[in-house]
């Protein structure tokens, strides 16, 4: 197949969940198909990004559109001049001129068998009539994330804000569902709650996956005093949630039993309100080389999130390197787990203190998890992943063209 795939910001660095995931699905993807990635970003104009991407991803094309930094300034500036229209900031700010050309000119064409559209946030980019088979890649539902904020953010102008957003991107994405000829979503749940928005779209399955290459089974934790580890990228919201959940309420009941036990937040850019949890029993890494180490020496790894949409790749992750996890309900939604058997679910902050002490105190425990976690994992490496992208792909190219008048 002859694949365009349209990708709002930079793909690189790897290093959140949304990039783990594309990323690996193309690289799989371009090792039996012609895929040709379009990456475009704002901000300061980085040759070094255009340069590695098309290293990484050869035939990939990179526009560069000059938008707003990333300053909080800015992105002020660019709230108020999109406030008002009705598409949801979070995708009109990812829409540019420039690539609506170009995308446009290309389905027009029908220079490919079939186009990704990757995360709704790319999606104003495309025609609104699609001669060419087009597929969203659905990620997160994005109106259940924008509620979950709206409804637990104490910060009364933010919640305003989160509301706001959260009923224009209802809107939105109900409509964006019935534009795209196929939609790809990355759960069973997630495809119900798009059903119940649209129940006339054509919507296909395909599970997060994990590098098992990259995360292999590690040795037995040993570290003394235990070590409780969160990962994550620490400038998002629901991770920011989850790291303060858990510091203050769940972190307090553990230590009162297990005073020696340390928390370690790893993830890049931290921020400020996570770098205030910072004391001698909580670590705030920041950006680290490998997160693998930390996994290796972690003695369980946590999951406390409390909002969210989509997969969580830090669990299969963690899971592939033989870690006992603890994790909300809602941090592992969507993933193919059972909890006794592959993890430990725990939904308010009591049981999951007094689950994580468990799993701390009892080894056998502990291990018994562990090698549940890494079981499960293995049925889940990128290459088998993007096999069954690759044929969610065909399906809709052949029923699009199928259902063309002749």
């Amino acid at each position: 197949m002859r694949i365009l795939w349209v990708k709002a910001g930079k793909l690189l660095p790897v290093d959140s969940g949304g990039k783990i995931r594309s990323y690996n699905i193309l690289r799989h993807l371009a090792r039996a198909h012609d895929v040709t990635l379009l990456t475009y970003y704002g901000g300061n104009r980085d040759l070094q990004y255009e340069t590695d991407i098309a290293r990484e991803l050869p035939g990939a094309e990179t526009v560069y559109t000059a938008a707003p930094d990333g300053t909080a300034f800015s992105q002020s500036l660019d709230y108020a001049r999109l406030v008002f229209r009705s598409a949801p900031f979070a995708v009109s700010k990812f829409t540019h001129s420039d690539v609506k050309r170009r995308v446009g000119a290309w389905i027009a064409e029908k220079k490919f068998d079939v186009a990704v559209c990757d995360f709704l946030s790319a999606s104003m980019n495309f025609p609104e009539k699609l001669a060419t088979p087009t597929v969203l890649f659905q990620h997160n539902v994005e109106t259940a994330l924008w509620q979950r904020l709206a409804s637990t953010d104490s910060n009364l102008a933010r919640r305003a804000a989160y509301t706001i957003e959260a009923r224009k991107m209802a809107s939105y994405e109900s409509d964006a569902l019935h534009k795209f000829h196929h939609v790809i979503a990355v759960s069973e749940h997630d495809r119900q709650q798009m059903l119940a928005m649209d129940p006339s779209c054509s919507i296909s399955v395909v599970p997060t996956g994990v590098d098992t290459e990259k995360y292999t089974l590690a040795p037995p934790a040993t570290a003394d005093p235990p070590r409780i580890v969160f990962l994550g990228s620490m400038d998002w919201e629901p991770n920011i949630d989850a790291v303060t959940y858990f510091c203050r309420e769940i972190f307090p009941r553990v230590r009162a039993q297990m005073p020696a036990a340390v928390f370690q937040i790893v993830g890049r850019n931290p921020h400020a309100s996570v770098r205030q949890l910072a004391t001698p029993a909580v670590q705030v890494t920041g950006s680290v080389p490998s997160v693998t180490e930390f996994l290796n020496d972690a003695t369980v790894v946590v999951v406390p999130l409390r909002i969210g949409g989509g997969t969580r790749l830090k669990i299969f992750e963690a899971m592939a390197t033989g870690k006992a996890v603890i994790s909300t309900s809602i941090g592992a939604e969507g993933l193919d787990v059972q909890s006794g058997r592959d993890l430990i679910l725990a939904d308010d902050a009591e049981a999951f203190a007094e689950a994580t002490l468990r799993l701390l105190s009892d080894t056998a425990l502990r291990q018994q998890y562990e090698r549940g976690a890494a079981r499960l994992a293995a049925q889940y490496d990128w290459s088998k992943i993007a096999q069954r992208f690759a044929a969610a792909l065909q399906k809709s190219s052949l029923s699009k063209v199928v259902s063309e008048p002749t």
